[in-house]
C-alpha cells in the first residue's frame, strides 16, 4: 500500500507537533506544511528540504489526499470547509469552530460530501483516558455521581482567545465522551486580570439529565500546573493526573454505603476504606495514537471516533458557557436541539 499524502496547516506551537509526528510514521508521506510566518516556513524547509513549504493553504491541499489543520480557532471553519469541498479527509483541531451555527454547516457539509472529519480532542485518544472509558461502561465505579478537572498553568496567555475557549474543549469533550451524553445546562464565571476582555480563570458547571454534575476550572493564571480528572462513583472513585510520568491513573476502592434499608441515620451510612491501585496504562504519545486513526480514517478503514457532529456538541456547550459566562453565572437550558439531541 502506498503512503498516504498528507499536509499540516499551521506550523506553530502545536502544529510544529504534528508536522514531526506524521513525518515519523511509516505509512505518511509528509508532503507540504503551510504557515503564513516566514520564519517557520524556514525553519520547516531545513529540517524537511523534500515536503513542499507554503504560505498558501490552498498549494498545500493541492498536493495532498488529506489534510491536518492546526492554525488558530478563528480559521479553523473556513479551512476545514476548503478542505471538504475538495475531498480531502481532514483532521482539525480544538475547538472545531467558535459559533455553533459553522459547526452544524460542516457537519452538514461533510455528510453531503461524504468526507471524513476528525476533531483533535487529543484527550480522548490518551490511553488513561481510554482505561477510565472502559471502567465507566463496565460499571467498575457504579453509579457516577460528579467529577470535576482542573487545567491551571501558568503561562501561554492567549491574546485572542479566553481561558474557556482555550482549554474548555478538553476537559468538555472528556465529560461528555464518559458520561455518553450532552448536558442539559451550563453556567460560568471568570474575569480578566491581564487583558481587557479576555478571561484569564474560568469555573464552567455543567449539569446533565441523570444528575451528573461536572465541574472544569480552568486559567494560565495560577502558581501551579495541574492536568487533573477526578471521577466519583458510588463504588470506586478514580483521578488521572496527567502531569505524573508515570503513575497516571489511580482507582480509589473507597466510598460510602448506604444499606437499602435502615432503622436510623446513624445505621444508614458507613465509610468503606480500601486499597488504591494503580494500573498499568500505556504510555503511548496521545498524538501519535490520534493520527494512526486519522490515516485509517482517511482511507476509510475506520470511522471517525471523534468526528464532526462529537466536535460540534463540545462548540455548543463552549458556547452556551460563553453567554454564561457574559452574564455573570447565569444559568444557560439546553434544550435537546441545542444539545445535540435529535
Amino acid at each position: 500500500m502506498s503512503r498516504l499524502r498528507v499536509a499540516v496547516i499551521g506550523a506553530g506551537n502545536w502544529g510544529r507537533n504534528h508536522v514531526r509526528t506524521l513525518a515519523g510514521m511509516p505509512d505518511v508521506e509528509l508532503v507540504a506544511v503551510c504557515d503564513s510566518s516566514p520564519g517557520r516556513r524556514d525553519q520547516i524547509s531545513r529540517q524537511y528540504p523534500d515536503v513542499l513549504v507554503t504560505a498558501e493553504s490552498e498549494q498545500a491541499m493541492g498536493a495532498a489526499e488529506a489534510v491536518v489543520i492546526a492554525t488558530p480557532a478563528a480559521t479553523h471553519a473556513p479551512l476545514t470547509r476548503t478542505a471538504i469541498e475538495r475531498g480531502l479527509p481532514v483532521l482539525v483541531e480544538k475547538p472545531f469552530t467558535l459559533s455553533p451555527r459553522d459547526a452544524d454547516a460542516l457537519v452538514e457539509l461533510a455528510a453531503v460530501r461524504g468526507v471524513p472529519v476528525v476533531v483533535g480532542h487529543l484527550l480522548l485518544f490518551h490511553p488513561a483516558i481510554e482505561r477510565l472509558r472502559s471502567m465507566i461502561k463496565n460499571d467498575e465505579l457504579g453509579t457516577v455521581y460528579y467529577l470535576y478537572s482542573q487545567r491551571v498553568n501558568l503561562g501561554q496567555v492567549r491574546p485572542d482567545e479566553n481561558a474557556l475557549w482555550s482549554f474548555g474543549p478538553h476537559d468538555v469533550s472528556v465529560a461528555l465522551d464518559l458520561l455518553g451524553q450532552p448536558p442539559v445546562r451550563v453556567a460560568a464565571q471568570g474575569r480578566s486580570y491581564l487583558q481587557a476582555g479576555i478571561e484569564d480563570v474560568v469555573f464552567l458547571t455543567m449539569e446533565f439529565e441523570s444528575g451528573v454534575l461536572a465541574h472544569a476550572q480552568m486559567s494560565w493564571l495560577d502558581p501551579h500546573k495541574e492536568r487533573r480528572l477526578t471521577v466519583v462513583g458510588s463504588r470506586k472513585m478514580v483521578v488521572f493526573d496527567d502531569m505524573q510520568s508515570r503513575e497516571k491513573l489511580k482507582i480509589y476502592d473507597r466510598g460510602v454505603d448506604r444499606p437499602p434499608e435502615y432503622g436510623s441515620y446513624g445505621e444508614s451510612l458507613a465509610i468503606r476504606e480500601g486499597d488504591i491501585a494503580i494500573p498499568r496504562v500505556p504510555t503511548d504519545e496521545p498524538l501519535s495514537l490520534e493520527l494512526k486513526h486519522f490515516v485509517a480514517v482517511a482511507r476509510r478503514q475506520a470511522r471517525p471516533r471523534v468526528d464532526a457532529a462529537s466536535g460540534a456538541e463540545v462548540v455548543r456547550v463552549l458556547a452556551a458557557a460563553s453567554e454564561s459566562l457574559a452574564e455573570n453565572g447565569r444559568v444557560v437550558e439546553l434544550t435537546p436541539a441545542r444539545a445535540g439531541i435529535s
